[in-house]
């Protein structure tokens, strides 16, 4: 009974195995890190938010632009018609009132940026038919066009047009520096479940691989049980080291289903599309340059313009608060000429001018404070994005010089562990032949199986940490060391 269970647990070790090598050797499509980033660029959710944000930017510098030229407007009345009975005082009279109406009115109007006034060109042309009891039992028909230019300037304030097409074109530049640095991260972090991916594939092999020692060290110390030449104990202890191996592969499996799902959601691809990871991480030392990362990332960080931008937005809050409440005037200029007439042809015969000249003040007498205290309140915010700006050059330094250390420390920690994983390949070796003489117990190999695997994966980690390291100098710094080539963004590309 004990055989024929050995004979099943076996053979579904075998199947297992099996099963596995299979389902990772014919995938559908495989992935390099190139295509993977090429896909995300495209398909990333977090690319896409940005991506909008940006054309968000784009469409509003695009409106604001267009409200600066020449707006033209038609108001069309077909006709109106209105009867009325009033009561007039003078006269101690009832009065019936009847008129007749169709009108139209066009505007062509005309911002001038430079004043923050606006220019306007209006045409009111009208035909009524009128009459009033009071008067006669005539009725008054006539033409009235009345065509005119309308000048509105403020004065003593600033100009608010200027400042709105400062705003958007500084969004617009915001979006653009945060759709570059976007990409950025998401070529860290895609680059990061990719080499996750690439190592909770290999770490499954691995596994896989050291259930095919512990099964041939399982048939070695079966035969010997059978021959009488070793204690059953050790044969025990080999299924233990079997079936703890069979989890391990399970376990691998399970984790790496869990990392391609994350891979594929980070992509933006289908769930359910079978891919599989490739990726050559064979380590070649690349020379890195503090002082250039250092200077070039100082240079053109693009968070350096962002804190430029979000202090000029606070500087430009603090004017409008300024002007609240504040002493301000407008000039009104109306110049026009106005033709009334039965006779449409006749209707400019006898013109009328139509003249209008006025200023105003505004003038603030008493807030309570009011004004005071929110101007403090964004001095204090421009302070503040002044001290976030320095802090953020401080950061950029220290992220540099901490990037640059641990790229320093990888280079030691991959000499390590390549030494590491050789001696514990010929330590699992020398030891193997030592159990298949028995000299050497079952539980100690799976020691040093345990070990080897260990190792294979520490020095596998260890490749991929320094390709991250690169990368993450390469974000820092702006600098692309293996290529030795800047990755500044053009913006005005984006834009």
């Amino acid at each position: 009974m004990r055989t024929f269970f050995r004979f099943i647990n076996l053979l579904i070790i075998i199947v297992l195995l099996v099963s596995g090598v299979t389902s990772y050797s014919y995938s559908q499509e495989i992935f390099t890190l190139k295509k993977a980033l090429d896909i995300a660029m495209d398909k990333s959710p977090e690319m896409q938010r940005v991506a909008f944000s940006l054309e968000r930017s784009r469409q509003l510098l695009k409106a604001q632009e267009a409200s600066l030229k020449s707006n033209f407007a038609l108001s069309v009345t077909p006709y109106s018609y209105s009867k009325n009975r009033t009561f007039n005082n003078l006269f101690s009279i009832w009065n019936t009132e009847e008129t007749k109406r169709s009108n139209a009115q066009f505007i062509i109007s005309q911002p001038i940026q430079w004043t923050d006034g606006t220019l306007q060109l209006i045409n009111n042309f009208s035909w009524q038919e009128a009459y009033s009891e009071f008067r006669s039992a005539e009725r008054n028909r006539s033409f009235n066009n009345n065509l005119y230019l309308r000048l509105e300037q403020p004065i003593f304030t600033y100009n608010r047009t200027q400042l709105a097409m400062k705003g958007v074109r500084l969004d617009l530049e915001n979006a653009a520096l945060n759709f570059a640095i976007q990409k950025l991260q998401i070529e860290k972090l895609v680059t990061q479940n990719f080499y996750n991916l690439f190592y909770r594939k290999r770490s499954l092999e691995i596994e896989i691989e050291g259930a095919k020692n512990r099964e041939e060290s399982y048939e070695v110390i079966k035969k010997k049980v059978e021959a009488g030449i070793a204690a059953r104990e050790e044969l025990l202890q080999a299924e233990i080291n079997l079936a703890n191996s069979r989890s391990a592969v399970e376990d691998a499996r399970v984790v790496l289903a869990n990392a391609e799902d994350e891979f594929k959601d980070l992509l933006g691809i289908s769930l359910f599309e079978d891919i599989q990871v490739e990726a050559n991480i064979a380590h070649n030392e690349v020379p890195v340059d503090l002082q250039k990362a250092t200077e070039n990332g100082q240079k053109h960080r693009m968070e350096i313009r962002q804190r430029e931008i979000e202090l000029q937005n606070a500087m430009d809050v603090l004017v409008e608060t300024s002007a609240m409440n504040e002493f301000k005037g407008s000039v009104n200029l109306t110049y026009g000429i106005i033709g009334t007439n039965e006779d449409f042809n006749m209707l400019y015969d006898d013109p009328t001018q139509n003249q209008q000249y006025s200023i105003s003040f505004q003038i603030p007498l008493f807030d309570w404070g009011e004004k005071k205290a929110r101007i403090k309140a964004q001095e204090t915010t421009i302070k503040q994005q002044k001290l976030e700006q320095r802090q953020t050059g401080n950061d950029i330094v220290i992220g540099i010089r901490q990037a640059y250390r641990q790229l320093l420390n990888q280079k030691s920690q991959i000499e390590i562990a390549k030494v590491n994983e050789a001696n514990a390949q010929l330590t699992y070796e020398i030891n193997l032949e030592r159990y298949k003489n028995g000299d050497l117990s079952s539980k100690d190999l799976g020691d040093y199986q345990n070990q080897l695997s260990r190792q294979k994966l520490a020095y596998l980690n260890a490749l991929i940490q320094y390709q991250l390291g690169l990368l993450d100098m390469k974000i820092q710094s702006l600098w692309d060391f293996e290529k030795n080539t800047s990755v500044i963004p053009n913006l005005e590309e984006m834009k």
